[in-house]
């Protein structure tokens, strides 16, 4: 059996061999960052870039500790779950930006990749897949959506038995192809990003968690080792805050995504498997998602679909549902399998702003397990607003963080709720399995 603190694929072929001291001093820096993913390493990227170079991340055991080294890798176009949850709150010019920002996560990566020759192993292309027909209309819906954002964008939908063309599997009826999103390797991207962030004059302190934290004009973060004082702090630790500051943690609860790697697959098999070499998932409420890597493996990954709760085998659990959508895997045998908490937020969309009585502390948290490109996102805008300011940061900022109550001793049955519920919205909103 492979449990939640198995090795991961990610970390069974990272290539870089990188690794930072523990903070054993007192220091001072325009910003301090709690949290070494994907959100901290953004968001000091993001502000490095723009000039505000004194930065200094602080990670409380290793880089891509958390999710950004426990997730699927996917490249894939939104912001949120389901941006509607947000309608009522930002109005229809609102909306409309949210949409055209939605939009930019594949390219923020692609570019970063580029500009600092990042060895992540992009792959483009995506497929959306439907089960039925209600999902299939909604995919016709979304083609639309993604047209209208970007006419230029290589976009299609296919249907009947050119559906194969784009995924080997015999579950669905119709896929959008994307081959604008597509799949990375994302702690090589972490780790990329972090090597770019230190070119530019940031600094990075591992296995350094912050014990005490003191606001004021000046923040002061206190590990076992030192202290930084900093003008700005940025908590981005997600699924892993372990209410070190109340006031956000109370935003979002945990629960789990699991996900396996096979054994090596020959050339034949994967080019049955992905015809594009992409990466994948439905549009359930709770959807599966894989991908084919780079060594010629199948990744998949998915959540439970009513019922919180942890499965006993791992591996087991997941082949079960990898063999539901790929039958002729049933064979395969998978070299890995692991989990790894996601914070959610109450209505599945990411969180940021400020602390209500410290303008200069700023969270970001809530991803509710799409966090690999929404992060690039998100992390983009929230430097604006840490910086020089944004309406985009005000618009983002000003969608309610709604508390959820009791999230500690009632995660189980809130979380066992919530996906019934999603699940029976699905049936109105044509996402129903």
């Amino acid at each position: 059996m492979k449990g939640i603190e198995s090795p991961t694929y990610y970390f069974a072929t990272k290539k870089y061999n990188l690794a930072f001291p523990r903070l054993a001093e007192d220091i001072d820096a325009d910003v301090v960052v709690i949290g070494g993913g994907f959100s901290g390493i953004n968001t000091a990227l993001e502000l490095a870039e723009k000039g505000i170079t004194n930065i200094v991340v602080l990670e409380g055991k290793y880089l891509g500790y958390g999710g950004t080294g426990r997730n699927g890798g996917q490249v894939m176009a939104g912001i949120g779950h389901d941006i509607d949850k947000v309608k009522r709150h930002v109005g229809p010019q609102g909306l409309e930006t949210i949409f055209k920002i939605a939009n930019l996560g594949a390219g923020i990566i692609a570019e970063r990749v580029k500009k600092y020759d990042i060895q992540a192993d992009l792959c483009h292309g995506y497929g959306y897949l439907a089960y039925n027909d209600r999902q299939t209309k909604t995919l016709q819906t979304w083609l639309q959506e993604f047209k209208q954002v970007d006419p230029r964008e290589d976009i299609e939908l296919v249907t009947g038995a050119d559906v194969q063309k784009v995924v080997g599997s015999p579950v669905y009826k119709a896929a959008l192809k994307h081959m604008g999103g597509g799949h990375v390797h994302s702690l090589n991207l972490l780790l990329g990003e972090a090597k770019a962030l230190v070119s530019l004059g940031g600094r990075i302190f591992e296995h350094s968690p912050a014990v005490q934290v003191t606001y004021g004009d000046r923040v002061t973060v206190r590990t076992p080792g030192g202290t930084v004082r900093a003008q700005k702090l940025l908590w981005a630790c997600d699924s892993f805050l372990a209410n070190m500051e109340p006031y956000i943690y109370k935003k979002t609860i945990n629960t789990y995504a699991y996900q396996l790697m096979t054994e090596p697959l020959p050339d034949s098999v994967i080019e049955q498997i992905s015809p594009i070499r992409g990466a994948f998932s439905d549009i359930s409420p709770i959807i599966n998602y894989y991908r084919v890597t780079r060594e010629n493996r199948l990744l998949f990954g998915s959540a439970t679909r009513y019922v919180e709760y942890t499965p006993s085998d791992l591996e087991a659990w997941n082949r079960s549902l990898m063999v539901e959508v790929f039958p002729y895997l049933d064979k395969v045998k998978i070299d890995l399998a692991w989990g790894g908490p996601m914070a959610c937020s109450a209505n599945l969309f990411p969180q940021i702003g400020t602390l209500p009585e410290h303008k200069n502390v700023f969270y970001v948290q809530g991803y509710s397990g799409f966090g690999v490109t929404p992060s690039h996102i998100v992390c983009k805008v929230l430097a604006e607003g840490m910086s020089e300011g944004s309406a985009r940061y005000d618009l983002l900022a000003s969608i309610p963080h709604i508390d959820i109550v009791g999230k500690d001793k009632m995660r189980a049955v809130w979380l066992t709720a919530g996906k019934i519920w999603n699940q029976a919205q699905g049936y109105f909103n044509g996402r129903a399995a």
